[in-house]
């Protein structure tokens, strides 16, 4: 079993993902929170035990009550946007199944997420699930940038018909084809993680919103969520970020009614920008049970308040990552009435782990762990551990507690010693027992939502 705390955040999602947060489209709540130039300045990274109002936080109850959704709600207001609730309507179908990949030594499906207003896109996840180990099985669920198609070489898995960067293998003006097949498998090592016994789930972030020069959100989800008469986002509404930490959740509520996988280990994983995305997903979803972002800088896990390489001055360049609220800090960061350390308070009580490379300077790997130093006070409020460090770690050793730290040698990338320590940190943070994901000794292929038994019984391989 996971220590009572796991149980503890999943209890407050039922209350939690329903709160109204912030003034949008999608809900008629109005905050009382001032315009950026009204914000008292403050050098230093807020304390996350204190109310807006200078309240201090006295108890765990408090914290989840109050202070937690009031951070959710700046985020939102000051920066990320609001996330539409959701979709009452999530429907699912398992496509291109195959029950004996890799050599038959796992399960393999692809399942097309339906969900929103018509004609928003679909979401498509690929899921590998290991074999031969008995019960459900734990999920690293990782967000790509080049389409499921470049993470294994297989011609069964499909390709996307939307817009990918220029830097994917095998594109052709910004489009995928079948050249890119299994192009990603260096920094996408599957086979490895299912030899480890995780299943893996991935979805391409350009699915759900295009991260192109020319993006107006005019494409991708944005557009399908306005309101009547709309055509643009508000200035609080949500940008690409948090469209992708989004779409991760749509892949958990998918992930959650899975028999094959363990719903009380779920890991979400993305590197860079979809480093900061994965961050978002779990600081915003209590189901997400670990949350492993990587070298995700600025918008992920890089103090606001820093000025090493990258900025948010820097980072507003990209006009569709955050909400129209935010680029007024770049000359004015003290004013932040938070910083990323909140972030990852969200997410407590459950583990972090941030990862870096000691040439990637941009990202500002030293500010990371000052985030996670800032963050410890919430997760030993709440009564657990939480960064069992008190200066960075040398390179290649492994602070494996529950606020966890990690820095290799080298620049930004992935590789396949970083995915040994990802699953070396799930192992711990998991506590990993031995199951079996079984199958029923039906075909998976066609299967939809409604499927799948409820309350789920697990079958007993022979």
């Amino acid at each position: 079993m996971l220590p009572t705390p796991y149980k503890s955040r999943r209890r407050v999602q039922l209350v939690c993902l329903l709160t109204p947060l912030c003034l949008t489209n999608f809900t008629s709540a109005v905050q009382p929170f001032p315009e950026v130039s009204d914000l008292p300045e403050q050098a230093e990274m807020p304390d996350p035990l204190v109310m807006f109002d200078g309240t201090p936080v006295t108890s765990p109850q408090q914290w989840f009550d109050q202070r937690r959704p009031e951070l959710k709600a700046l985020f939102q207001h000051y920066m990320y946007g609001c996330m539409p609730p959701p979709p009452d309507d999530i429907s699912w179908t398992v496509d291109r199944a195959n029950d004996d990949f890799f050599n038959g030594k796992a399960v393999k499906k692809e399942v097309v997420i339906d969900f929103g207003p018509p004609g928003t896109p679909d979401l498509h996840l690929l899921v590998v699930i290991p074999k031969g180990r008995q019960g459900p099985a734990p999920v690293i669920l990782g967000m790509n940038f080049c389409g499921n198609h470049t993470l294994v070489k297989d011609d069964s898995v499909a390709i996307p018909d939307t817009w990918v960067y220029g830097g994917c293998p095998g594109n052709e003006n910004n489009r995928s084809t079948a050249g890119g097949r299994g192009g990603r498998m260096d920094r996408w090592p599957v086979e490895y993680v299912i030899d480890r016994g995780y299943a893996l789930a991935s979805f391409c972030t350009t699915n759900l919103d295009p991260d192109s020069d020319v993006n107006d959100f005019t494409d991708g989800v944005h557009p399908h969520y306005f309101k009547p008469g709309q055509t643009e986002p508000g200035p609080h509404d949500w940008g690409t970020i948090a469209a992708w930490a989004w779409g991760a959740h749509r892949a958990v509520d998918y992930l959650s009614t899975d028999p094959l996988i363990d719903d009380e280990r779920i890991a979400v994983y993305g590197h860079s920008r979809n480093g900061k995305a994965a961050l978002l997903a779990a600081a915003f979803d209590e189901r997400i049970d670990l949350a492993m972002p990587h070298q995700s800088g600025w918008g992920g896990m890089a103090p606001n308040r820093d000025n090493v390489g990258e900025s948010v001055k820097s980072i507003n360049r990209k006009k569709t990552w955050f909400n129209d609220v935010f680029p007024q800090f770049n000359d004015q960061v003290n004013r932040f009435p938070f910083d990323q350390h909140s972030l990852v308070a969200l997410v407590a009580p459950s583990p972090v782990l941030v990862t870096n490379a000691v040439e990637d300077e941009w990202a500002d790997p030293e500010g990371q762990f000052r985030v996670l130093q800032a963050a410890d006070s919430v997760y030993r409020f709440l009564g657990v551990e939480g960064l069992a460090a008190d200066r960075r770690p040398e390179l290649g050793q492994l602070v494996d507690s529950t606020l966890g730290y990690y820095i290799r040698a080298g620049k930004h990338s992935v590789t396949h010693g970083d995915w040994e320590v990802f699953l070396n940190f799930a192992d711990k943070q998991f506590q990993s027992r031995e199951f079996t994901p079984l199958l029923d000794g039906k075909s998976l292929e066609g299967r939809t939502a409604n499927d799948w038994p409820s309350p789920f019984k697990l079958i007993q391989s022979s």
